[in-house]
């Protein structure tokens, strides 16, 4: 039975109810006998819900006006319930008395519990009418039906940015904040984002979810497998504005865009070298240890970088994967090929701060210097002479094979 007014007539609907005289009837626990209801304006419900019980009535008022008698003594959000009073203290408690019976996960809430078990049935009844994806909530829609209208209705008070969802705005705030309540039990790190964390930990676990299809490699993150499709498909989908080189990941285009710049965000302490890179950085930083971790297992050889490592190789294989296109000629690193392009080009990027000359490489510049610096950095270990440039030690090297050589054919 639907509940009215006896003496007055809502403009929201047939509920704005604020007191009156109920009757049960024990069989259909409807209220009838409805009589001598006020209408007040402060209290008014806009809907035709039915109501069952009298303590519910009560209780659907208060959430249509706003109106919250219950306070969490932690943190003092207010309710208008006291069963969702109770709900929310599971958050501070940890309770979670609903468990999925398939992966024996737990939840605080029923409801909860009930959007998760669609995860394992594939279930997504909600379709959205312009893209026709589906998902498995009605909130998710609602929140996915934001990017086709643009909507961002959440704005930070600090900085004005908008947001789409509550949620997206609640994590932005912590940036803000400083905020980061997901802590890793295992090594006590802490992050402002729950999935942030549920990633972190797979570094604890191995755990590698996410396969490419393609070369079986696996991935902890999704991201990371998309990113790496692309290599792949070849997709590189961000653009350099300034010279319209592409990449396949955000952050490569960022990295690339500190060359326009001229950016050098990574400073070295030992001697303040700069860096666009904190990779390189991180690699400069060993040539100040003098560690050479890094071995090569034909000639025993030891470098303090991967990569030299890895240019270093190519000696002993012959390798040489980077070939100019307008000779054919082809060289064993991307840096030998980039000088050697000068060459058909005629560009001298490197001059001398002392007498202007230009030259095509920075190692021919370096060598240049010498001969205003008097640096010689180059020994003979027969004689101890000292040169600046290392074609001229192994130029003077042939001095004691000769002389070692004449030595010999008169002995005999």
């Amino acid at each position: 039975m639907l509940i009215t007014s006896t003496n007055t007539n809502s403009q929201h609907c047939d509920m704005a109810l604020s007191s009156g005289n109920f009757d049960l009837d024990p069989d259909s626990q409807l209220m009838t006998g409805v009589t001598d209801f006020t209408y007040q304006d402060d209290l008014q419900l806009d809907c035709e819900k039915q109501i069952p019980l009298k303590h519910r009535l009560a209780r659907h008022m208060r959430t249509q006006n706003g109106i919250k008698y219950y306070e969490c003594e932690e943190c003092k959000k207010k309710f208008s319930s006291k069963s969702h009073l109770a709900v929310h203290m599971r958050i501070h408690s940890g309770e979670k008395p609903y468990e999925c019976e398939i992966c024996k996960k737990k939840f605080s809430t029923k409801s909860y519990l009930a959007v998760h078990m669609k995860i394992h049935s594939g279930e997504k009844p909600y379709e959205c009418e312009t893209c026709k994806k589906k998902f498995s909530t009605k909130s998710n829609l609602a929140s996915h039906m934001k990017i086709h209208t643009g909507e961002k209705p959440y704005e930070c008070e600090t900085c004005s940015k908008r947001f789409s969802t509550k949620s997206h705005l609640a994590v932005h705030m912590r940036m803000h904040s400083g905020e980061k309540p997901y802590e890793c039990e295992t090594c006590k790190n802490k992050f402002s984002i729950k999935s942030h964390l549920a990633m972190h930990m797979r570094i604890h676990s191995g755990e590698k979810p996410y396969e490419c299809e393609t070369c079986k490699k696996k991935f902890s993150i999704k991201s990371y497998l998309a990113i790496h499709m692309r290599f792949h498909s070849g997709e590189k989908p961000y653009e350099c504005e300034t010279c319209k080189k592409k990449f396949s990941t955000k952050s490569h285009l960022a990295v690339h865009m500190r060359i326009h710049s001229g950016e050098k965000p990574y400073e070295c302490e030992t001697c303040k070298k700069k860096f666009s890179i904190k990779f390189v950085l991180t690699e400069h930083m060993i040539t100040h240890t003098s560690e050479k971790p890094y071995g090569c297992e034909t000639c025993k050889m030891q470098f303090s970088l991967k990569s030299n490592l890895a240019k270093h190789m190519r000696t002993h294989s012959g390798e040489k994967p980077y070939e100019c296109e307008t000779c054919k000629k082809k060289f064993s690193t991307k840096s030998y090929l980039a000088s050697h392009m000068r060459t058909h080009t005629g560009e001298k990027p490197y001059e001398c701060d002392v007498c202007k000359k230009k030259s095509s490489s920075k190692f021919v510049l370096t060598e240049h210097m010498r001969t205003h610096t008097g640096e010689k950095p180059y020994g003979c270990e027969t004689c101890k002479m000292e040169f600046s440039f290392k074609s001229s030690l192994a130029k003077h090297m042939r001095t004691h094979k000769h002389a070692k050589t004449n030595f010999l054919s008169r002995t005999i």
